[in-house]
């Protein structure tokens, strides 16, 4: 083997990559290094609480990569929600077949068959169709621009750049929380911006929630301005695991062991989710599937499916639409035990009752096996957090494979709501244990950057009309205000 050459193996120990490598020459220091020779097929996150020194060895390519601050006009007029859809369930997806930029097709709006098709078009052989994908997507690289294309051959390069467009996004500024959660805002060709958040954990596995709309049509204050494309959609993720590796290197974990050096390899990011305070998904249902599956895909960001999640506030033919096509995974926003409440605090209960979406995925989780639907809930002080909403709750999921997550409501301008206080949070949560439910709670992330749930987006211009508070939960409302 030559000197400085690196030779990798991969193996797979639980939810974790394992990489065996055989190292170029070492100095006399790092091979004194010693650890436990079974610690490399233990995943990060099971790490001793005292465990021995390690030296942390990157092998991530210094080189650096501009990112665009490139800024657009202003922001286009609101487009209203019967705009886009004949209602609030039957959503017109636009075109979903491959996307362009002005004369250019976007690369990152293709699916990898139809990247495949596109390249072929072109007179080129579908194997290079894989080339461009992985330096897409996959082998660390995460391309942004023909520059980056090394490896590829130079008639096939050419072809790129006259016919192929890398960027769908720009960047325009990044906020970070003093938890470490970051806000990334995005400028789009249209001038419109929309958010991204990257929210760290401190066992190494990172989240991003992407955008899936410029404003949401869910009543809510932002107001719906247009759908993401598939390429807007994919880009942020590819984006945010991009400026990771840049910042803290590839999260490998080497030690040296006999002979050859054995690596843990952990991603950056292990999660995407969709979330409805960046846009309703299943609203832009025809995007947010093919998004989801160019995430997923083997040979590019290889995200399981079972850590990319969709939320929905629910609309029921979309979440339909959903199970059958996908093998994502699936969060409902519930917020409420009763239709009344519903019909208040999330209008899109008046189309699709609590029964009729409870007795859906009842219905079509029959079909799917080993599956779990995720029951989003956010507490509001004296609106859905008493003792009889827990009672309630519990039997409204009966027959449901699901877990529950309980969300502390994060305040912000021009709400009526309160967040519930820890203590009760815990009393409800424990009703839900002590009834065989599989509950979590969600603590606050980046809300000194207003980059918490519930806190992103720019209310528009044309607002929608705050609805009447139903004469029980007045004193509640009241005491917030």
């Amino acid at each position: 083997m030559e000197t400085g050459s690196v030779w990798l193996r991969r193996m797979r120990a639980g939810a974790s990559s394992v990489f065996l490598m055989k190292p170029p020459t070492l100095s006399s220091s790092a091979q004194t290094l010693f650890m436990n020779p079974y610690h490399y097929l233990r995943p990060s996150f099971f790490q001793p609480l005292n465990p021995p020194p390690v030296t942390f060895l990157s092998i991530f390519s210094p080189t650096s990569r501009p990112l665009s601050t490139t800024t657009r006009s202003a922001p286009n007029s609101v487009i209203s929600f019967d705009d886009f859809c004949s209602d609030a369930g039957n959503c017109v997806d636009g075109n979903v077949s491959p996307q362009k930029k002005g004369s250019k097709v976007l690369l990152k709006g293709m699916r990898y068959p139809e990247l495949q098709q596109w390249v072929q078009s072109h007179g080129f052989r579908s194997g290079q169709a894989l080339m461009l994908w992985k330096r897409l997507y996959g082998n660390n690289i995460w391309a942004h621009c023909i520059d980056e294309m090394e490896g590829l051959n130079k008639d096939f390069k050419k072809m790129l750049s006259e016919h192929a467009e890398f960027k769908a996004l720009s960047l325009k500024d990044i906020y970070t929380a003093s938890d470490g959660t970051k806000k990334i805002l995005f400028t789009l060709d249209d001038g419109l911006v929309i958010e991204t958040v990257i929210i760290p954990c401190d066992r190494g596995r990172t989240t991003v929630c992407v955008s899936s709309q410029v404003g949401c049509a869910m009543n809510c204050q932002m107001g719906l301005k247009r759908h993401l494309t598939t390429a807007e959609i994919v880009e942020q993720a590819v984006f945010a695991r991009r400026l990771l590796s840049s910042e803290v290197g590839f999260n490998f974990k080497c030690c040296i062991y006999g002979p050859a050096l054995y690596c843990q390899y952990t991603l950056l990011i292990c999660s995407i989710w969709f979330h409805e305070g960046m846009g309703e998904p299943l609203h832009n249902v025809g995007n947010v599937l093919k998004a989801s599956d160019i995430m997923v895909h083997e040979q590019g960001l290889h995200f399981s499916p079972h850590k990319v999640t969709v939320s929905t506030s629910g609309l029921v033919p979309q979440l339909k639409q959903f199970l059958h096509e996908s093998n994502c995974a699936l969060a409902v926003s519930l917020n409420a035990t009763t239709d009344e409440v519903r019909n208040w605090i999330m209008p899109i209960n008046r189309k699709y009752k609590l029964g009729l979406l409870l007795e859906t995925l009842r219905e079509e989780l029959r079909f799917k096996h080993n599956y779990k639907v995720l029951f989003e809930y956010v507490m509001l002080a004296g609106i859905n957090d008493s003792m009889d909403d827990a009672k309630r709750l519990v039997d409204l999921v009966q027959g449901i494979p699901c877990k529950i997550n309980l969300i502390s409501f994060n305040p912000h301008s021009g709400s009526q709501f309160r967040p519930t206080s820890e203590e009760k949070i815990i009393e409800f949560r424990n009703v839900l244990a002590e009834a065989g439910c599989v509950v979590f709670l969600r603590l606050s992330r980046g809300d000194d950057q207003m980059a918490a749930c519930g806190q992103l987006g720019k209310p528009g211009a044309i607002q929608a009309p705050l609805l009447r508070v139903p004469e029980q939960f007045q004193t509640a409302i009241n005491t917030s205000l």
